[in-house]
């Protein structure tokens, strides 16, 4: 049986420790008291085995709703670039975007353009804090996952106070989606489990398709965007009506966790709260 994978980052110093589990996860700590509030931190970030990441932006600070090239340049601890990076679900990097209250979402895949540099366009939405979180694979090496705070400039969204979901169901593009934890526990593994119907009909949705060769992906957040997971799914295979995801959660607290699906060449993502004991 594989082993569920953990990143310990701090703004500074990275410790990381992944391997693989029934799922494939990977979670990432901060204990920056100022990265934990969404403050503004360097750009740098650097692992125990002397990783590097170096977060760049064409226009800083930027401006809501303004197109922004983002740079993300993988370097050894000798200051050389990483040129080799493992395919992980058909990508180099995914990365993750979220404003502070966790209401704006994004899961993007910056080009690779060798020498350890990955860039990537896209645009905020309203002005405030953002947090980026990288992950890929450098070859022959353990997951890795870096973050990043940048600050956009302009207006504001009302903040979104993040607050359980009483029922754990939600209709998306005529899909009526459920998720059920078996325990929701802090330190225990559990079951993750997504059941697809039409949301008109009641029947069973069999016919998924595969999103970045697997049925479903997860990510899941703590309130704070400190904890980080993404997790892949048990049978990476199923085309529903069921796909189940094995992960643990560190410790307890409010989570926000994002399902991401495929459908008729449209991706869905549905996010639910909930609360850990």
């Amino acid at each position: 049986m594989k082993k569920i994978g953990v990143i310990l980052l701090t703004a500074a110093l990275l410790l990381s420790a992944c391997g693989k589990a029934t799922t494939t996860e990977h979670s990432a700590h901060s204990e920056n008291k100022e990265q934990e509030h969404f403050g503004h931190d360097s750009g740098e970030s650097t692992d125990k085995e002397g990783i590097q990441a170096v977060f760049k932006l064409s226009t800083d600070p930027i401006q809501a709703n303004q197109e922004t090239e983002m740079t993300i340049q993988i370097l050894d601890k000798d200051g050389k670039s990483v040129d080799d990076f493992d395919l992980n679900h058909e990508k180099k990097m995914h990365l993750i975007l979220v404003s502070q209250d966790l209401s704006y979402y994004k899961h993007i895949h910056p080009t690779y353009q060798g020498k350890g540099l990955f860039t990537i366009r896209t645009a905020l939405p309203a002005g405030g804090n953002y947090k980026l979180f990288a992950d890929f694979k450098p070859s022959g090496q353990a997951q890795i996952v870096k973050s990043h705070v940048v600050k956009a400039g302009g207006e504001a969204a009302p903040a979104i106070a993040l607050q359980p979901d009483s029922k754990l169901t939600a209709a998306v593009n005529g899909i009526e989606i459920s998720l059920a934890a078996d325990h929701l526990m802090a330190g225990m593994d559990l079951n993750l489990t997504y059941t697809f119907k039409d949301a008109a009909t009641k029947a069973p949705i069999t016919n998924l398709q595969p999103y970045l060769g697997a049925v479903g992906h997860v990510v899941i957040l703590d309130e704070k965007a400190d904890l980080y997971l993404h997790v892949h799914p048990v049978d990476e295979k199923s085309s529903g009506p069921e796909a189940k995801f094995k992960t643990s959660f560190p410790k307890s607290g409010i989570y926000k966790i994002w399902g991401e699906f495929q459908r008729d060449g449209q991706v869905i993502t549905v996010p639910f709260v909930v609360k850990v004991p």
